[in-house]
């Protein structure tokens, strides 16, 4: 993934949110963002790091490892459009999450497998659901902290990366999802 545009982070969550939050990792964050972006009942989505020591990390520290954040996905969602355990299903769909810090070519800590929970009943679910996987290493934990990433890495994909292909975020589509940096 490559450096281009702004690099002031993205202002989130939404001003004036009514939605409850759900924040996943699951390897690069852009193809992530936009699977859950086609998801009917998320409202908004922003990528950005959780789990890590240091407060406003700029992407390129993350990718150091040394500051201990994965990358994530944060989103808003509709509970009457869509229930929290489908969104940890998609999450799971969209990675192998028996192999630590890995996500597919992607190799490192920040890629590491991740449900950071909001409420009680989003880490219940997310135990349960977790448990359904022999082998899973998914780290679940309190979203302590989501630091949003700059705002070149907000709907990356959608907007075309640096191949100027951008890729649909309609609902239910089931175009591939190809991550290019």
């Amino acid at each position: 993934m490559g450096s281009q545009g702004s690099k002031t982070p993205a202002s989130w969550p939404p001003a004036n949110n009514t939605y409850p939050l759900a924040t996943f990792a699951s390897g690069c964050f852009w193809g992530v963002e936009l699977a859950f972006q086609r998801q009917p009942g998320v409202v908004a989505t922003a990528v950005g790091y959780v789990g890590g020591k240091k407060d406003n990390p700029t992407y390129e520290q993350v990718c150091s490892e040394s500051t201990g954040h994965a990358e994530a996905v944060q989103m808003t969602y509709d509970p009457q459009t869509v229930e929290y355990s489908k969104l940890v299903d998609l999450f799971y769909s969209r990675h192998n999450s028996t192999t630590p810090n890995r996500a597919g070519n992607d190799v490192g800590t920040q890629y590491r497998s991740g449900i950071y929970y909001h409420t009680e009943e989003q880490k219940q679910t997310a135990e349960q659901q977790k448990s359904q996987i022999k082998g899973s290493v998914t780290e679940i934990a309190p979203c302590h902290k989501f630091w949003p990433a700059e705002e070149y890495h907000q709907q990356y994909l959608e907007k075309g990366g640096r191949m100027g292909r951008g890729q649909s975020a309609a609902k239910q589509c089931n175009d591939p999802i190809r991550c290019y940096g």
